[in-house]
């Protein structure tokens, strides 16, 4: 069997800056308790290795979760960052704090905050329910608006005084569409396409396999919103491209292929990507 793997795949820059300060937290402070403020990142298996080295998951906006935490506590802020009030709520715990926050999303924050400030309405192009759209509601206080799609942006009545800006991880098209929606609303509305290069790049990488492959794998965690897209746009590209976590749960009928095209979301570690390539030439 030959085995094509996409030319970019796998941890993003933000991704691996947050794995890394994990590791190093649970290796440096051996004494404390050390804490993720919610999922580190949206990979399962990687949550699970981290996990039993001693890593404890709290809830990210669950304030009750907090008892717990003292002096004697390390909490890491994930790479799709936190409010405000949450950060709050951690300093008079007296916790010390690990901002793992990737650079990209403490820069739509800052954004935010600015903005808001001025008296601008902030229009946050992502997944309602994201952990990183959460956060950056947070810096815009009470001036902000979620848009999931181009619905929505239809049916928005937009303020006169108004930016957009992106989820890092939303889909460039769908981004594309409200944009184009929301500036014929109101031409003066100021945008900011802060989608990750990365998430684009993973898209333009795996579409360099079609017609070379008779089925996609794409890698990665199920609840991972960049892993899920890039799914979606593999089902385009080859109608045989299933969504797996790893080798365990390659499809029977993948074995039997001559040709597979390999590619993994941005929370997806090195290992398990040669795992799955290995599964399959064995």
């Amino acid at each position: 069997m030959k085995v094509i793997r996409a030319k970019i795949l796998g941890y993003c820059m933000g991704v691996r800056r947050a794995v890394e300060a994990a590791e190093a937290a649970l290796k440096e402070n051996q004494g404390k308790r050390v804490f993720a403020l919610g999922p580190l990142i949206h990979n399962p298996l990687v949550m699970t290795s981290l996990e039993k080295k001693g890593l404890t998951v709290l809830s990210g906006n669950d304030e009750s979760d907090f008892s717990c935490l003292g002096p004697d506590s390390l909490v890491i802020i994930r790479a799709h960052g936190t409010t405000p009030k949450i950060l709050c709520k951690l300093k008079e715990r007296g916790a010390c704090i690990v901002d793992a926050t990737c650079p990209r999303v403490h820069l739509s924050q800052k954004r935010a905050a600015e903005w808001a400030e001025k008296g601008y309405t902030v229009i946050i192009a992502g997944d309602k329910n994201h952990g990183e759209v959460t956060g950056i509601s947070g810096f815009a206080q009470n001036r902000a608006m979620v848009v999931e799609n181009a619905e929505q942006a239809l049916s928005l009545d937009l303020p006169e005084l108004s930016v957009l800006i992106a989820q890092t991880t939303f889909s460039q098209e769908d981004f594309a569409k409200i944009k184009e929606i929301l500036v014929k609303k109101n031409p003066k509305i100021k945008v900011f396409d802060s989608i990750c290069s990365a998430t684009k790049e993973r898209q333009d990488a795996l579409s360099l396999l079609r017609g070379r492959v008779e089925g996609i794998l794409v890698v990665g965690g199920k609840n991972s919103a960049n892993t899920r897209r890039l799914y979606e746009t593999a089902l385009t590209i080859c109608p045989r491209a299933c969504l797996i976590e790893d080798a365990n749960e390659i499809p029977e009928d993948f074995f039997h292929l001559s040709c597979v095209g390999i590619t993994a979301g941005a929370s997806t570690p090195e290992d398990i990507i040669i795992s799955v390539e290995k599964a399959l030439k064995n």
